[in-house]
């Protein structure tokens, strides 16, 4: 039996974080030998919001794709694309415009959502109003039968359900009707405590943070806001230095007793967050040597992602072929 194809990717904003660790890259690894994984560097995306600074998301390309590496995704196993080199993505976005109503667009709420939290006001760029088409095109380029999804993104993915079905009803059976896959893991919290770990809040530790970068952000961690004295019992329940412990940690016996003894207020913030420096950095190490191995050879990452990406366009062209022959419009072949 075929392998299931999988359709994933990141913004090149920055470099990854231990949410998207959590959220989507440790799941990648897994099932690297599994499925048939393509990994989208998502630098049209990441243009609707920051097409002022494009030098911002270029610049980036390269440090997303380290990232990728240096957590264990091996080239061989995986394609890494670059949604930009791929102009059969935005033909297919322009086919899908029509089948989606501009209502329909501000009714997803994880549209109102980002654009609430961006300010845009009155100006929403059409580009990101419509980021959402761009999405579908992304997946039924590669014709996914997966997408690793959070929650909060599956409005997005259901438009794309949405989108395959009308053309499939219109033009005959031609694309793959994709299935989310809902991460199991928690969302990661920030250093901050806010809900989500993110590049703009500057609540995140990076994947490539070396150990006096991590160490002053763990030392800097909110804990429990109503602990003034180390002796006052501290609050474990929605703690991000125990939350990070129970993901990144191994030492499961230790941490049940140092829960027990911040409770009871029995040890202060700063030998928690000791041993939660440690626990990180033992986590972060092996990614930070696999690191090694490539950052210092950009001929190396680009032929990676030249390879992938010329695998991708030949796969994304061979749908385009499909979805224009079944619309009737492959005049010239």
């Amino acid at each position: 039996m075929a392998k299931k194809r999988i359709l994933t990717g990141d913004r090149p904003t920055g470099p990854l974080h231990l949410g998207h660790y959590v959220g989507s890259l440790e799941e990648r690894v897994k099932l690297q030998k599994e499925t048939e994984e393509f990994i989208l560097i998502a630098d049209v995306q990441a243009l609707t919001d920051n097409f002022k600074t494009p030098e911002k998301v270029s610049s980036n390309v390269r440090a997303v794709a380290l990232d990728y590496l240096s957590v264990g995704l091996d080239p061989r196993l995986v394609t890494i694309v670059v949604q930009s080199q791929i102009p059969e993505i935005a033909e297919l976005t322009v086919f899908y415009l029509n089948l989606v109503h501009f209502g329909r667009l501000l009714q997803n709420p994880t549209v109102k959502t980002e654009i609430k939290q961006k300010n845009f006001g009155k100006e929403i760029p059409v580009g990101f109003l419509a980021y959402p088409i761009s999405q579908a095109a992304d997946i039924t380029a590669f014709q996914a039968n997966l997408v690793p999804v959070g929650e909060d993104q599956l409005p997005m993915l259901e438009l794309t359900r949405e989108i395959v079905r009308k053309f499939n009803r219109l033009y005959g059976e031609t694309l793959v009707l994709p299935k989310a896959v809902i991460s199991k893991s928690p969302r990661l919290v920030g250093t901050d405590g806010k809900e989500k770990m993110s590049k703009s809040l500057g609540n995140a530790i990076f994947l490539c943070d070396s150990y006096d970068e991590l160490e002053r952000k763990v030392m800097h961690m909110y804990t429990d806001p109503n602990r003034i004295h180390p002796t006052d019992p501290g609050r474990v329940e929605g703690n991000p230095v125990f939350s990070y412990l129970d993901l990144f940690s191994d030492k499961k016996d230790e941490i049940k007793e140092l829960k027990k003894r911040y409770h009871a207020g029995k040890v202060g913030d700063v030998e928690v967050k000791r041993f939660l420096v440690e626990e990180l950095d033992k986590f972060l190490d092996p990614i930070r040597r696999r690191r090694k191995e490539f950052e210092n050879d950009h001929k190396k990452i680009d032929k990676i992602i030249r390879e992938g990406t010329e695998k991708g366009k030949q796969v994304a062209s061979e749908t385009l072929y499909e979805v224009k022959k079944s619309m009737g419009i492959n005049y010239l072949f």
